[in-house]
């Protein structure tokens, strides 16, 4: 295997969110392997959105979110899911 990976893999393990973040793979992969592919954004949001839902995690479909660049606001930005108020998921 890659030696590259597994460093970067024992590296992950202490992201500020991977709790959070490999619950959001995994659902991704659950939404996948029963969907498939062919479907519009908005399908794949609702399915995530449920899956994460019925994993006990927080979820929030299109939230607006301030955007600062050297600390001027700019713009908002549309989530596609932002899960835990803490996670942004753009599919």
């Amino acid at each position: 295997m890659n030696t590259d990976y597994m460093e970067l893999k024992t590296a992950n393990t202490s992201l500020k969110h991977s709790a959070n973040t490999d619950v959001i793979i995994g659902a991704f992969y659950e939404v996948y392997n029963e969907l498939g592919h062919g479907f519009l954004e908005s399908v794949y949001r609702e399915a995530m959105a449920l899956v994460l839902a019925q994993r006990g995690l927080t979820v929030e479909r299109e939230r607006p979110v301030r955007v600062t660049f050297r600390k001027a606001p700019i713009g908002f930005f549309r989530t596609d899911l932002l899960v835990e108020n803490a996670v942004i998921v753009e599919l």
